[in-house]
Protein backbone atom coordinates (compact mmCIF):
# COMPACT_ATOMS: atom_id res chain seq x y z
CA UNK A 1 0.00 0.00 0.00
CA UNK A 2 3.34 2.46 0.54
CA UNK A 3 5.48 2.80 -2.05
CA UNK A 4 9.04 3.74 -0.30
CA UNK A 5 12.55 4.25 -1.67
CA UNK A 6 12.87 1.75 -4.90
CA UNK A 7 15.25 -0.61 -2.59
CA UNK A 8 12.19 -1.26 -0.08
CA UNK A 9 11.75 -4.58 -0.97
CA UNK A 10 8.48 -5.36 -0.80
CA UNK A 11 8.09 -8.13 -2.28
CA UNK A 12 9.73 -9.73 0.74
CA UNK A 13 7.19 -7.72 3.01
CA UNK A 14 4.24 -8.89 1.57
CA UNK A 15 5.11 -12.39 1.57
CA UNK A 16 4.28 -11.91 5.11
CA UNK A 17 1.32 -13.38 6.75
CA UNK A 18 -1.92 -12.02 6.59
CA UNK A 19 -2.10 -8.40 4.77
CA UNK A 20 0.21 -5.87 5.79
CA UNK A 21 -2.87 -3.23 6.15
CA UNK A 22 -5.31 -4.89 6.26
CA UNK A 23 -8.14 -5.81 3.79
CA UNK A 24 -10.75 -3.20 4.75
CA UNK A 25 -10.63 0.06 2.67
CA UNK A 26 -9.15 3.10 3.75
CA UNK A 27 -11.38 5.31 5.94
CA UNK A 28 -11.08 8.21 3.73
CA UNK A 29 -11.56 6.69 0.47
CA UNK A 30 -14.63 5.18 2.10
CA UNK A 31 -16.16 8.54 3.66
CA UNK A 32 -15.84 10.37 0.01
CA UNK A 33 -17.02 7.28 -2.10
CA UNK A 34 -19.89 9.51 -2.77
CA UNK A 35 -18.31 12.06 -4.25
CA UNK A 36 -16.48 9.33 -6.85
CA UNK A 37 -18.16 9.48 -10.15
CA UNK A 38 -18.76 5.70 -11.60
CA UNK A 39 -16.51 4.77 -14.15
CA UNK A 40 -12.45 4.22 -14.49
CA UNK A 41 -10.49 4.25 -11.62
CA UNK A 42 -6.89 4.49 -11.22
CA UNK A 43 -5.36 3.14 -7.69
CA UNK A 44 -1.71 3.98 -7.26
CA UNK A 45 0.37 1.98 -5.02
CA UNK A 46 -2.37 -0.75 -4.71
CA UNK A 47 -0.33 -3.35 -2.95
CA UNK A 48 -2.42 -6.02 -2.10
CA UNK A 49 -5.69 -4.91 -2.80
CA UNK A 50 -8.69 -3.53 -0.35
CA UNK A 51 -8.86 -0.67 -1.72
CA UNK A 52 -9.18 -1.90 -5.50
CA UNK A 53 -11.36 -4.79 -4.39
CA UNK A 54 -13.97 -2.00 -2.43
CA UNK A 55 -14.34 0.08 -5.63
CA UNK A 56 -14.80 -2.98 -7.54
CA UNK A 57 -17.15 -4.29 -5.03
CA UNK A 58 -19.30 -1.14 -5.19
CA UNK A 59 -19.58 -1.14 -9.78
CA UNK A 60 -15.88 0.54 -10.57
CA UNK A 61 -14.10 -0.53 -13.20
CA UNK A 62 -10.68 -0.37 -11.20
CA UNK A 63 -6.73 -0.80 -12.66
CA UNK A 64 -4.52 -1.37 -9.68
CA UNK A 65 -1.04 -0.42 -10.67
CA UNK A 66 2.03 -1.30 -8.08
CA UNK A 67 5.73 -2.23 -7.86
CA UNK A 68 5.09 -5.62 -6.07
CA UNK A 69 3.89 -8.29 -7.94
CA UNK A 70 3.51 -10.45 -4.47
CA UNK A 71 1.52 -7.68 -3.68
CA UNK A 72 -0.41 -7.78 -6.41
CA UNK A 73 -0.93 -11.33 -6.38
CA UNK A 74 -2.62 -10.96 -2.89
CA UNK A 75 -4.87 -8.36 -4.23
CA UNK A 76 -6.14 -11.26 -6.66
CA UNK A 77 -6.57 -13.54 -3.95
CA UNK A 78 -8.72 -11.09 -2.34
CA UNK A 79 -10.79 -10.12 -5.00
CA UNK A 80 -11.47 -13.77 -6.09
CA UNK A 81 -12.44 -14.23 -2.59
CA UNK A 82 -14.69 -10.77 -2.52
CA UNK A 83 -16.22 -11.71 -6.11
CA UNK A 84 -14.67 -9.53 -8.21
CA UNK A 85 -12.55 -8.58 -10.59
CA UNK A 86 -10.38 -5.35 -11.47
CA UNK A 87 -7.38 -4.97 -13.79
CA UNK A 88 -3.53 -4.57 -12.21
CA UNK A 89 -0.56 -3.55 -13.49
CA UNK A 90 3.09 -4.20 -12.19
CA UNK A 91 4.76 -1.41 -12.35
CA UNK A 92 7.18 1.53 -10.95
CA UNK A 93 5.31 4.89 -10.38
CA UNK A 94 8.65 6.16 -11.80
CA UNK A 95 8.52 4.77 -14.76
CA UNK A 96 4.12 4.84 -15.04
CA UNK A 97 2.76 6.30 -17.78
CA UNK A 98 -0.90 8.16 -17.12
CA UNK A 99 -2.02 8.75 -20.27
CA UNK A 100 -4.41 11.95 -20.34
CA UNK A 101 -8.31 12.23 -20.22
CA UNK A 102 -8.46 8.69 -19.29
CA UNK A 103 -9.76 8.02 -15.88
CA UNK A 104 -13.00 9.14 -13.74
CA UNK A 105 -11.23 8.82 -10.53
CA UNK A 106 -7.40 8.62 -9.12
CA UNK A 107 -6.66 7.17 -5.75
CA UNK A 108 -3.60 7.62 -4.29
CA UNK A 109 -3.82 5.99 -0.81
CA UNK A 110 -0.38 6.07 1.10
CA UNK A 111 1.40 6.37 -1.57
CA UNK A 112 4.90 7.48 -0.41
CA UNK A 113 7.74 7.99 -2.87
CA UNK A 114 10.75 10.53 -3.50
CA UNK A 115 9.28 14.11 -4.30
CA UNK A 116 11.69 13.57 -8.03
CA UNK A 117 8.88 10.71 -8.53
CA UNK A 118 5.85 12.53 -6.88
CA UNK A 119 5.63 15.75 -8.12
CA UNK A 120 5.82 14.55 -12.11
CA UNK A 121 3.39 11.65 -10.65
CA UNK A 122 0.43 14.03 -9.22
CA UNK A 123 0.96 16.49 -12.48
CA UNK A 124 0.52 13.06 -14.54
CA UNK A 125 -2.52 12.56 -12.74
CA UNK A 126 -4.19 15.86 -13.01
CA UNK A 127 -4.02 15.63 -16.39
CA UNK A 128 -4.78 11.63 -16.79
CA UNK A 129 -8.10 12.99 -15.14
CA UNK A 130 -11.53 13.12 -17.50
CA UNK A 131 -12.98 16.64 -17.19
CA UNK A 132 -15.35 16.21 -13.82
CA UNK A 133 -12.98 13.60 -12.33
CA UNK A 134 -12.20 13.28 -9.01
CA UNK A 135 -8.07 12.75 -6.92
CA UNK A 136 -8.54 11.12 -3.70
CA UNK A 137 -5.18 11.42 -1.54
CA UNK A 138 -4.40 9.98 2.19
CA UNK A 139 -0.85 9.93 3.26
CA UNK A 140 1.34 10.94 6.29
CA UNK A 141 2.33 14.40 6.62
CA UNK A 142 5.61 15.89 7.72
CA UNK A 143 4.91 15.81 11.30
CA UNK A 144 4.22 12.16 11.13
CA UNK A 145 8.02 11.62 12.40
CA UNK A 146 6.11 12.81 15.74
CA UNK A 147 3.89 9.84 16.07
CA UNK A 148 5.94 6.82 14.87
CA UNK A 149 2.60 4.92 14.46
CA UNK A 150 4.19 3.91 10.67
CA UNK A 151 5.03 5.65 7.40
CA UNK A 152 8.23 6.58 5.86
CA UNK A 153 10.75 8.02 8.17
CA UNK A 154 12.30 10.39 5.88
CA UNK A 155 10.71 13.65 5.49
CA UNK A 156 11.10 13.65 1.69
CA UNK A 157 8.71 11.00 1.51
CA UNK A 158 6.18 12.42 3.72
CA UNK A 159 4.03 15.29 2.32
CA UNK A 160 3.02 18.99 2.97
CA UNK A 161 -0.42 20.42 2.61
CA UNK A 162 1.37 23.38 0.17
CA UNK A 163 3.15 21.54 -1.53
CA UNK A 164 0.43 19.40 -2.63
CA UNK A 165 -1.68 22.05 -3.58
CA UNK A 166 0.79 22.97 -5.91
CA UNK A 167 1.92 19.46 -7.34
CA UNK A 168 -1.89 19.08 -8.21
CA UNK A 169 -2.47 22.70 -9.74
CA UNK A 170 -5.36 22.20 -12.01
CA UNK A 171 -8.08 20.90 -9.50
CA UNK A 172 -10.34 22.84 -8.05
CA UNK A 173 -10.25 21.55 -3.57
CA UNK A 174 -13.16 20.32 -2.53
CA UNK A 175 -11.39 19.20 1.10
CA UNK A 176 -7.42 19.80 1.50
CA UNK A 177 -6.85 19.54 5.37
CA UNK A 178 -3.73 18.16 7.37
CA UNK A 179 -5.71 16.43 10.34
CA UNK A 180 -4.73 14.03 13.02
CA UNK A 181 -6.37 10.81 12.95
CA UNK A 182 -6.66 7.37 14.53
CA UNK A 183 -5.34 5.15 11.74
CA UNK A 184 -6.16 1.34 12.35
CA UNK A 185 -4.98 -0.50 9.03
CA UNK A 186 -3.31 -3.96 9.31
CA UNK A 187 -0.03 -4.01 11.22
CA UNK A 188 2.05 -1.37 9.61
CA UNK A 189 -0.56 1.79 10.61
CA UNK A 190 -1.49 1.78 13.68
CA UNK A 191 -2.53 4.45 15.95
CA UNK A 192 -2.88 8.40 16.58
CA UNK A 193 -1.48 9.96 13.21
CA UNK A 194 -0.88 12.98 11.12
CA UNK A 195 -1.77 13.10 7.81
CA UNK A 196 -3.06 14.70 4.76
CA UNK A 197 -6.38 14.70 2.90
CA UNK A 198 -7.07 15.58 -0.38
CA UNK A 199 -10.17 15.88 -2.51
CA UNK A 200 -10.34 17.10 -5.79
CA UNK A 201 -12.30 17.69 -8.45
CA UNK A 202 -10.81 18.60 -12.27
CA UNK A 203 -13.02 20.86 -13.65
Amino acid sequence: MEVLLKNTNWDERYSEPGYTYGTDPNEFLVSVINKIPMGKVLSLAEGEGRNAVYLASLGYEVTGVDGSEVGLQKAVKLATARGVTFTTIHADLDNFEIQADQWDAIIACYCHVPSDIRIPLHEAAVRGLKAGGVFVLEAFSKEQLDYGTGGPQSLDLLMALDELKQELAGLEMIHAVKIVREVMEGSRHTGLASVVQILGIKP
